[in-house]
């Protein structure tokens, strides 16, 4: 039985579906924070909160790397860690410092940051010439407004180290650019109270459908599990509102798009690693959007073992102790799975969601959830503005994603300014 520090986590499903996995895998986890409460403020499921299935709790500053490893090393000497893990994109480079300094597995600290910080990723790939949008960096108004101007319009503007699509958006001229870059200005730190990167990363426009690759990289071979399909809608901004597992995608465009994947977890120098890379199919062939060190958020995970039995996170645990985990598929009885995200209408209190009845009796749905009545919904501009989702399977064939669009579509939210 190994035993695992998990350092910080998601709010959401991660933080149900990771303790599950360890627990499941025969391993246990000590559960590290600097702020208990702000988890079970936002306690996924009624009773327990599934991180405090934990051994152990631990409160220490996590956002203060120099006192963190110090403190750990003490901890390390009683505990004996077999791993360190996290499921927070905010806390992948100081898992992977952590687990460097005590001699535990995981891919280098250098590959985690080149990964998580969209910045460092656009230049190792262009470095190593996977293909990608053409992009720049820049701080300040002036330099952002010449840069944009040397890409040209429309672009797509974003924070080079946030999440959940927060503050990306398409921008069509110059006054778009300025709304764009001043709201990033006013959120200088992250909901974990980092401060941000100042930087903008600017990227011509791609035109064509997204998908992710769901990989597995151990001792420097990188196993595709299989491509995910997503919708996005909310333009200007890009706010993910459903996934479909596998996509419904010609077999040369899956080669494309896993080969593309694949290559840039190479140029990143990923290994022992569970990676989410995002790409699209453009006309003029795949592109790279970006790679996440850690499995897919979005319950695509779910989509992944509904249909091929495949546990990404437990096989995420799995590495993070040296263990190399089974990655052959196994017959579920489910040809496709889907996910489609009920959004609000605008920002204001929840005063219901009508049509929930008839999900529980769906045979096809196999989860689902919504917002309570009185809860406070934010903008639909980014992947945080969800009020709930439905999942279902398609044991016949691909038509999962229609299905659970069809059931979203039949859900009204009633929400008050």
């Amino acid at each position: 039985m190994g035993h695992l520090l998990m350092v910080e986590s998601w709010v959401g499903a991660m933080s149900t579906l990771l303790p599950r996995a360890i627990r499941e895998a025969g391993h246990r986890f000590t559960f590290l924070t600097r702020d208990l409460h702000h988890y079970l403020r936002a306690n996924p499921v009624a009773g327990p909160h599934p991180l405090l299935a934990a051994d152990n709790v631990l409160t220490a500053e996590t956002n203060d790397l120099d006192r963190l490893l110090p403190y750990l090393e003490r901890v390390h000497d009683v505990l004996r860690f077999d791993g360190v893990i996290s499921s927070c994109d905010y806390y992948l480079g100081t898992t992977a410092r952590i687990a460097a300094h005590l001699g535990l597995p995981g891919s280098s600290p250098e590959a985690v940051e080149r990964a998580y910080r969209k910045d460092l990723t656009r230049r190792a790939l262009a470095d190593a010439g996977v293909p990608g949008p053409r992009f720049a960096l820049a701080q300040g108004w002036e330099e952002t407004a010449a840069a944009a101007r040397e890409i040209g319009y429309p672009l797509v503007v974003k924070p080079v180290d946030l999440c959940a699509g927060m503050f990306v958006r398409k921008v069509d001229d110059e006054a778009a650019l300025r709304d764009a870059v001043t709201a990033m200005d006013a959120f200088p730190v992250n909901a974990r109270h980092q401060p941000r990167v100042p930087s903008v990363l600017l990227e011509e426009l791609l035109v064509g459908p997204e998908f992710s690759v769901e990989t597995v990289t151990v001792d420097g071979a990188t196993h595709v599990i299989g491509v995910t399909d997503k919708s996005v809608i909310g333009a200007p901004w890009f706010v993910e509102n459903g996934h479909m597992f596998p996509a419904d995608l010609a077999p040369a465009d899956a080669v494309a798009a896993a080969d593309t994947a694949v290559a840039a977890i190479k140029a990143l120098g990923l290994d022992r690693a569970v990676a989410h890379t995002e790409v699209k199919l453009t006309a003029d062939g795949p592109r790279l959007i970006e790679v996440n060190p850690r499995p897919a958020g979005n319950q695509i995970t779910e989509l992944v073992r509904r249909t091929t039995g495949i546990d990404l996170p437990m096989v995420y645990a799995r590495l993070a102790v040296g263990e190399s985990p089974a990655l052959a598929p196994a017959d579920t009885g489910a040809r496709s799975a889907a996910i489609s995200f009920l959004l609000p209408p605008h920002a204001g209190i929840v005063d219901s969601v009508d049509g929930v009845d008839r999900l529980a009796a769906d045979p096809d749905v196999v989860d689902w959830t919504v917002k309570p009545d009185g809860h406070r919904a934010g903008e639909p501009t980014s992947n945080n503005a969800y009020l709930g989702h439905v999942m279902v399977v398609d044991r016949a064939g691909l038509g999962a994603r229609r299905r659970a669009e069809e059931l979203v579509g039949g859900l009204t939210v009633r929400c008050s300014a």
